[in-house]
């Protein structure tokens, strides 16, 4: 694995880092704009006081800090994999690239010593799951691995309520910030209760330490909900994502291609409005990020 040298030196000098994952800039929006978004991303978390480490596989090896160049190749390229746990040993082994998902940014992320990790939705229990058993494998990921995930909760085309129960199970702790309930991705929010609504990121590195002096293993997930202004009503945005269900439906998309697809056609049937309002919440979500990253390590410092 290839840590950037400035990466690199920010864990080793304990400095906030936040990591990124790379899969929404080759399969979640169009070209430029995937590549506008990335460096947006990395430009908050840095105006936030954090150094942002974008992950992928480039040519087999994974990256943790994607330089410029990288970048551009991962936003244009047309052989990028989509990656989970189960898809890094292709591409390393075969020496392709490839974009991160959640799943395996929080494995490569963890590999490295980063704490925070910062993205747009999580994976979690598609709808109909009780027949396909199609349950993303980013859960378990947060079941499994110290992290905390800054997200605007799960991906609008998913279960929610079937998503908080796995988990649940899996013995995530799930706060929100700011807002009473967990995020609806485009929407703000869900009416579904979360463990805790922090006020401050203070207040999240505080229950990240605990958790940790506690030797709990497993994620905190932060549910930070879309900006108001840029955010669709879910009265708005739930006919198009059914619409989007059923066409996915009729032409027999499943499994990884589900999501790709399925965010195409919604910002398609939404006249681009999804896709304004999923560029706003991925940069609210790195600010985020960069903000509790920051104040676990000044946290740090003043324990030492």
């Amino acid at each position: 694995m290839r840590v950037s040298k400035e990466v690199a030196e920010a864990i080793v000098r304990r400095k906030p880092v936040v990591a990124l994952e790379s899969t929404i800039i080759a399969h979640g929006m169009p070209y430029p704009r995937n590549l506008e978004t990335a460096k947006a991303l990395e430009s908050a978390v840095r105006e936030e006081g954090a150094v942002p480490a974008t992950i992928a596989v480039v040519d087999g090896e994974p990256v943790v800090g994607l330089s410029e160049d990288e970048l551009l190749a991962i936003a244009t390229r047309k052989d990028v994999m989509k990656l989970s746990r189960r898809d890094l040993p292709i591409a390393v082994g075969l020496g392709k690239w490839g974009a991160t998902t959640v799943s395996a940014t929080i494995i490569l992320a963890a590999k490295a010593g980063i704490e925070v990790f910062a993205t747009g939705g999580i994976g979690g229990v598609h709808r109909g799951a009780e027949d396909t058993f199609d349950i993303s494998r980013d859960l378990p990921e947060l079941g499994e691995n110290d992290i905390t995930v800054v997200s605007s909760g799960v991906k609008a085309i998913l279960d929610l309520p079937k998503t908080l129960e796995v988990l649940e199970t899996e013995g995530v702790t799930v706060l929100s910030y700011q807002a009473p309930h967990l995020a609806d991705f485009y929407s703000q929010d869900s009416g579904l209760p979360v463990d805790y609504v922090a006020r401050t990121p203070e207040e999240i590195a505080r229950i990240v330490l605990a958790r940790r002096g506690l030797s709990i293993k497993g994620a905190i997930l932060v549910s930070n909900p879309c900006p108001p202004e840029l955010a669709l009503p879910r009265e708005k945005i739930d006919p198009v994502i059914e619409q989007a269900l059923e066409e996915a439906e009729k032409e027999g998309i499943h499994g990884k291609a589900s999501t790709p697809y399925l965010l195409a056609k919604i910002v398609e049937l939404s006249g681009g409005e999804s896709l304004e309002a999923n560029v706003a919440l991925a940069v609210n979500n790195a600010r985020l990020g960069a903000k509790i990253a920051v104040a676990l390590s000044m946290l740090k410092e003043e324990g030492e």
